[in-house]
């Protein structure tokens, strides 16, 4: 076999390895070091059992305080300009998450630190005040959800998405919402109202009907029944909802396609798009040892199937095949999802949300400043 059809290491002998007990509930296998570091971190058994004595992973939650809360993009193949990430990391755990290379920044792992080591925008809302009350913003629609899951757990205690979506609402500015989450239902009261003026819509990602398997995947995400549950019910309110097929990851998920889309369109959903599976830096290591411990007998099959995807490579950046990948396997993904799109009847263009409505936050009197 050539090198690129070679198989990580097994994951108790992987750098940063963790051993099982610890990781209960966690998506990923390693605290494997992200790409700035210049030392790897790992636990060492001393002989006296001591990693057995270690207690299993926590969640940690730190306050970051951020001088800005709108991010801009100007990536031709993505249809908004400007989101909002509420939280740094996600507790969802899920193995394939293409955001995990951003923990590197801090200094943390991409693996087990992105689920564990969770980092909460203070005064978001407060910060959204000022950035939508600037005299030189002109509105377009704000996505939320496309990096990290605004209704992770961690919102329940925190709420920063919540006081963001209150600000939209009494801006009367427009937002799309992207979440594995039930708890998106918490703020259905919102939600329908800014719908009724075309503010608002919800897409779910949903990646398998298989619990156990999702269960695998993304460990502590909403189920598939309830995700489709809550799709139903935010249908139901007035919502316009999206199902997503992201990803699409081959030898694993791939057959589900059809059948997730019959179930989402059952539920309410009348728009659909779909995303390969995207194994960006230490995601591509990260998804790989997974894959041989949960898929041992799948997992050289699969990983030659990205590759033939992505030009030969683990993955291709480049604008416009980044969510679709290149080649025969990547077009026969394409034309099925196409197809059973067109047959349930779902939308062929995405819904359009008002901005003629905006109103700017009035912004307080401003002490002035000397310097």
């Amino acid at each position: 076999m050539g090198r690129l059809a070679e198989l990580p290491s097994p994951p108790d002998a992987a750098a940063g390895a963790v051993i099982a007990e610890r990781r209960r509930g966690r998506g990923t296998l390693t605290r494997r070091s992200g790409r700035y570091e210049a030392e790897v971190r790992e636990e060492i058994d001393d002989g006296w059992g001591s990693l057995d004595s270690l207690d299993a992973l926590k969640t940690n939650i730190h306050t970051e305080k951020p001088r800005s809360i709108i991010t801009r993009n100007d990536s031709p193949d993505i249809s908004f300009d400007r989101s909002i990430n509420p939280y740094r990391g996600c507790e969802h755990g899920c193995v394939y998450c293409f955001a995990r290379p951003t923990h590197a920044y801090m200094g943390l792992s991409p693996g087990l630190d992105f689920e564990t080591e969770l980092f909460v925008k203070e005064g978001a809302a407060q910060l959204l005040e000022r950035e939508l009350s600037a005299p030189s913003y002109a509105p377009k629609v704000i996505a939320i959800g496309t990096n990290t899951d605004p209704y992770q757990p961690v919102e329940k205690r925190h709420r920063v998405m919540r006081s963001v979506l209150e600000v939209l609402a009494r801006a009367k500015h427009p937002v799309a919402i992207v979440t594995k989450s039930a708890l998106v239902l918490r703020d259905l009261d919102l939600l329908a109202d800014m719908a009724k003026d075309g503010l608002a819509k919800v897409a779910f990602s949903v990646t398998t009907l298989d619990p156990k398997l999702a269960r695998l995947m993304e460990p502590r995400a909403a189920t598939p029944a309830r995700r489709l549950d809550a799709m139903e019910k935010i249908a139901a309110a007035g919502v316009p909802v999206a199902v997503m097929t992201a990803p699409v990851i081959p030898a694993i998920n791939d057959e589900e396609i059809e059948a997730i889309l019959a179930r989402a369109h059952a539920a309410g959903a009348r728009e659909a798009g779909y995303i390969l599976l995207r194994l960006p830096l230490e995601v591509r290591e990260l998804f790989s040892e997974w894959l041989v411990q949960h898929f041992p007998d799948k997992a050289r099959h699969a990983l030659s199937l990205v590759r033939s995807t992505r030009g030969g490579k683990a993955y291709d950046a480049t604008f416009g095949k980044r969510m679709t990948g290149d080649g025969p396997y990547a077009w026969m993904i394409g034309r099925r999802f196409e197809l059973a799109a067109k047959r349930l009847g779902f939308a062929a263009t995405t819904t359009k949300l008002r901005t003629d409505l905006f109103e700017p936050p009035r912004r307080g009197p401003q002490q002035l400043t000397l310097f």
